[in-house]
């Protein structure tokens, strides 16, 4: 299961989930639905398919690539849960609200099918979870998020990460980046540089330290040349 909680007004976003990056990033990307918003940090499990290295006495955090992609593009912080610190406030309040779920929401039940299961995971979020009484901040999660809403990003009718690629390009001596066989010109000082491309949404963006060095409209067709 994907439990995923703002921590101001501990309101809950859960959703079936396999380990895959891709259910990560779904499943980060269903809370944002939720919530209405983008928090400024997302505090993460130390997943495989998310942290390549976290050394637990420097504390030191290697996130993959892709995680560092799917953070620009939602314009939000990642940090990586303290190693085996299973003192700290995040591993207990974790290991709660994963407890919290299986306990009041899943065991003892039957459901006719995966449908049923992930509706039961709605109606019983929005109806139990957000009303109760928290037992840490003594007020229900629904109340203290009229307050949290405010602090959160907009989501800006974005796509989902999963329909963008990020790319990295070496402008060529034609002022150019090629991704998919077709050649984007780029300004004539970045020539050997490398460069984000990011495809997304019928558009190709270019940055370079950054800044958009250039944004084009993505072509259709093969090994044509599109110029600014």
């Amino acid at each position: 299961m994907f439990v995923g909680t703002l921590g101001y007004s501990r309101r809950m976003h859960i959703a079936s989930q396999r380990q895959r990056q891709a259910d990560w990033f779904e499943g980060m990307e269903g809370a944002f639905l939720r919530f209405g918003g983008v928090p400024a940090e997302v505090l993460i499990d130390n997943a495989k398919a998310l942290v390549e290295h976290h050394d637990a006495v420097t504390r030191e955090v290697r996130f993959n690539a892709r995680l560092h992609a799917f953070a620009r593009y939602w314009a939000s912080r990642v940090q990586a849960a303290g190693l085996c610190s299973l003192s700290s406030t995040y591993e207990r309040e974790g290991r709660t609200r994963r407890g919290y779920v299986k306990k009041n929401a899943i065991a003892g039940r039957r459901f006719e099918s995966w449908a049923a299961f992930e509706a039961h995971l709605d109606r019983w979020t929005r109806e139990v979870a957000d009303q109760r009484e928290h037992g840490t901040t003594g007020v229900a999660p629904v109340e203290r998020f009229a307050d949290e809403a405010r602090t959160l990003r907009p989501l800006a009718g974005r796509a989902p990460f999963g329909q963008l690629r990020d790319l990295v390009r070496k402008v060529q001596a034609d002022c150019a980046i090629d991704p998919d066989t077709n050649s984007y010109s780029v300004p004539w000082r970045l020539i050997g540089e490398s460069v984000q491309v990011v495809v997304l949404a019928g558009r190709v963006i270019i940055r370079h330290a950054g800044q958009v060095v250039a944004d084009h409209a993505l072509c259709r067709g093969r090994r044509q040349r599109i110029v600014d």
